[in-house]
């Protein structure tokens, strides 16, 4: 009974490290990445609505991240408590076995592996999924906040804006527009379809998606190359339809685990045109290994955290092994994510990564059971 205290109170004390750590590591890798995406409101128009549920929707992805290396360092920094605070010192002495204390870690870390390896499975690439549909199913564009006063703005898909001047009341003085896509080829029966328009106007002003133009010319280019031009006092172009520069192509990292399994399955030429990477396979292997490969290294980092139980009768060494076993693990850590990027090049690259952290973990168990052996018989 006293021995599942314990072990309960171990179990807390590391958890509560990890959770507190890894939140803030995402809190701040969250605030870094959600000022990268105010592009979305400044540059393509989007509403701080929107700005908003998407940056929401990348927590989970931001948070898997950052789960081995808090899990490290919740360990490391337990273990150390645990010893400057004598709480180790009064288990050994009360004949409890070290590696009894290992395997209460090594279940915390199955179990945060399994965790990770959900998030990356099916949590993350539906909330990605989510967030690139929020980008290609909202239509509203405030293009109010992308147009701005002495300057180029080619955030609309083929349309180029220039706006000398932008007035308080949202007046637009001297409007260049140039259309490459034929956006704008309907706006007056002689411009046919023509997808070479340029437009000038003195003023104009955007209501309700339009963008009223007064006093100015479309010039168009016509089949046989020559150019039209045609004069207007007022004119009203619909820009509610016009799509913004950004990706709205799902990307790897947003697709389902299912979907990606079936990628590299499918043989046949008609899965094969069914499956948007089957020609990026390099891709698709790194992103699924990311997925459930990278967990696999929590156990490994895990037990080398363990060797702080071990005794050393330097005391130089006791003072400085943490950072030695910190650092040893966290080359690991980087190891595993630059050893990734390889795994799509060759099946036996994709099998050594996984094999890796299995091996290690092997062999740094035995190496520390039989440490835990050794300090018993001296």
């Amino acid at each position: 009974m006293l021995k599942n205290k314990i072990y309960s109170y171990l179990s807390r004390e590391i958890i509560k490290n990890f959770i507190t750590i890894l939140l803030t590591f995402t809190t701040i890798a969250w605030t870094v990445r959600s000022v990268n995406f105010l592009d979305l409101m400044i540059e393509d128009g989007y509403s701080a609505i929107v700005y908003f549920k998407y940056t929401l929707l990348n927590i989970t992805t931001i948070l898997t991240r950052f789960v081995p290396l808090s899990f490290l360092l919740s360990l490391i920094i337990s273990i150390a408590k645990f010893e400057r605070q004598q709480e180790l010192l009064i288990l050994w002495t009360t004949g409890l076995n070290k590696m009894k204390i290992v395997n209460v870690f090594f279940l915390i870390a199955i179990l945060i592996m399994f965790a990770q390896i959900i998030l990356g499975l099916i949590i993350n690439p539906f909330f990605l999924n989510k967030s690139r549909s929020l980008l290609r199913e909202t239509e509203m564009i405030h293009a109010n906040s992308i147009l701005k006063s002495s300057d180029f703005s080619d955030s609309f898909e083929g349309v180029t804006f220039y706006i000398d001047k932008k007035k308080p009341d949202g007046r637009l003085i001297n409007i260049f527009i140039k259309d490459t896509s034929g956006a704008f080829n309907t706006i007056a029966a002689e411009a046919g379809t023509s997808k070479n328009t340029t437009i000038f106007a003195n003023e104009g002003i955007i209501e309700n998606s339009k963008l009223i133009l007064f006093d100015g010319t479309i010039q168009s280019l016509g089949k046989n190359s020559k150019i039209k031009n045609i004069y207007f006092k007022k004119t009203e172009l619909s820009i509610s339809n016009f799509s913004n520069r950004t990706i709205k192509q799902t990307k790897i990292q947003e697709t389902s685990s299912r979907v990606l399994f079936q990628c590299l399955k499918s043989k046949n030429e008609k899965n094969i045109r069914n499956c948007s990477f089957k020609k990026n396979n390099k891709e698709v292997t790194e992103a699924i290994l990311r997925r459930a490969g990278m967990p696999l290294y929590i156990p490994l980092i895990t037990i080398m955290a363990s060797f702080l139980l071990v005794h050393r009768k330097e005391k130089k060494y006791n003072y400085i092994k943490k950072y030695i076993i910190f650092s040893f693990a966290f080359i690991v850590l980087v190891f595993a994510e630059i050893f990734l990027k390889y795994t799509g090049v060759s099946l036996i690259n994709s099998y050594l990564y996984l094999l890796t952290p299995l091996v290690l973990f092997l062999i740094f168990y035995f190496l520390l059971a039989k440490n835990s052996i050794y300090e018993k018989i001296i």
